[in-house]
């Protein structure tokens, strides 16, 4: 079957996930800034949650489990809190920050076990002072009252995850006449992806060479690049394809800069679509980023077990072997400017590369657990030689699709 072909069949499909109206746009200038987080001991089951906000804030609070979550969304923030990973204290393991959309900035508290929160209270600033309080009392419970939260809170937490932006239909990948590739940052808003060793969040580092390569790609004229996210926000996985399918992307490059407990290991790794990882370290990683929406505070397994399997078996018909031929080609690249270890293609099921009808490659542009590639893709100059790598390599590929007859 031809790659149009599948696409017409899935095409309605696509258009029913897809909502293509656009979310009100919000003044960030008049966000309130979340200032400081902090932790305090209150007894032997008992732990005091704090924020401190420079505006009023009207927090709400919802449950999940697998793993236990406390999710608490907040209307839109700055976070001057970091990067957006902290460590906990006894049950609360760590906690996570960030945008997760237009209209709400996302708190979560992942918890080593079963803890609600039993009472909350804002305390509003005092004389001479001009930061707002919020309390968040936790204590340990059952697992059968946790669950009881986790059902009681669902439909609050879907309409909050229901507002995430839609994708967006460019009308210049609406004409068709150039390819367009859709650009992937990893990560994003309350999921900072890995730390690395110097202190860099995967998330900002993946954003900062995604708008490179949409930048070099767009001043080309050859291509009509569409990112998946252009700022720190966070897009749940299967919207990640949903927007370049909406957008008739021809390639889906999804970037990351991973850690690995072995900081030895170093270099680029270019990855493809397979249910049978390559190797340990390849389904350590693919199991590491499709629990992303786990992070973020979402429940995955949201499509139907036959929808995905019919996206499994189209992804690896025809999509699949130019996903193949395009890593291969980007390896070359990649290689030759010294990016990349001798074993650098593998095989993983990462949720992202399975749309049914876009060859896709996730990049790993190197270990942040490694010092010398920490400071290399942290680096102007080191993100420039991944953007100009990737470049040469989307050339190349879509002039052998062109001296081979087909169409983009």
């Amino acid at each position: 079957m031809g790659r149009r072909s599948v696409r017409r069949c899935v095409v309605a499909w696509v258009f029913a996930l897809a909502i293509f109206a656009c979310p009100p746009c919000v003044n960030r200038a008049s966000a309130a800034d979340v200032v400081a987080a902090r932790i305090g001991v209150q007894g032997p089951q008992k732990l005091r949650f704090v924020l401190e906000s420079t505006q009023r804030l009207k927090p709400n609070i919802a449950y999940l489990s697998g793993p236990d979550r406390i999710v608490i969304d907040l209307p839109p923030v700055d976070f001057s809190l970091g990067p957006g990973l902290s460590s906990g204290k006894r049950y609360i393991k760590s906690y996570r920050y960030g945008s997760f959309s237009s209209s709400v900035s996302r708190l979560v508290l992942d918890l080593n076990e079963p803890a609600l929160v039993y009472k909350k209270f804002a305390i509003r600033p005092g004389k001479g002072k001009r930061l707002h309080r919020y309390v968040f009392d936790l204590k340990r419970t059952s697992r059968a009252k946790f669950d009881r939260d986790v059902t009681r809170t669902a439909d609050a937490l879907r309409r909050s995850d229901s507002e995430q932006a839609s994708p967006v239909i460019s009308d210049a990948a609406r004409n068709g006449v150039k390819p367009v590739i859709a650009i992937d940052p990893g990560h994003g808003g309350n999921d900072p992806g890995t730390m690395g060793i110097n202190g860099q969040a995967e998330k900002l580092i993946s954003l900062s060479v995604a708008r490179k390569l949409h930048r070099r790609l767009e001043r080309t004229g050859r291509y009509v690049p569409v990112l998946t996210r252009s700022r720190d926000v966070y897009v749940q996985l299967r919207r990640r394809v949903e927007i370049a399918r909406a957008n008739k992307a021809d390639l889906f490059v999804s970037l990351h800069a991973d850690s690995i407990a072995n900081r030895k290991l170093k270099g680029g790794t270019i990855y493809t679509l397979s249910e049978d990882a390559s190797d340990a370290v390849a389904a350590a990683l693919a199991a590491k980023e499709n629990k992303s929406d786990i992070i973020a505070g979402l429940d995955l397994g949201v499509e139907r077990e036959e929808v995905r399997d019919i996206l499994i078996i189209l992804a690896q018909r025809e999509s699949k072997n130019f996903s193949v031929k395009f890593a291969n080609i980007l390896i070359e690249e990649m290689g030759g400017r010294r990016l990349i270890p001798k074993r650098p293609h593998r095989y993983a099921g990462f949720a992202v590369l399975k749309a049914p009808d876009i060859p896709s490659v996730l990049v790993e542009m190197g270990y942040l657990s490694n010092a010398q590639d920490a400071k290399r893709i942290s680096s102007a100059q080191g993100q420039n030689e991944i953007v100009d790598a990737l470049v040469k390599a989307i050339d190349l590929y879509f002039a052998q699709r062109a001296a081979l007859g087909f169409n983009q």
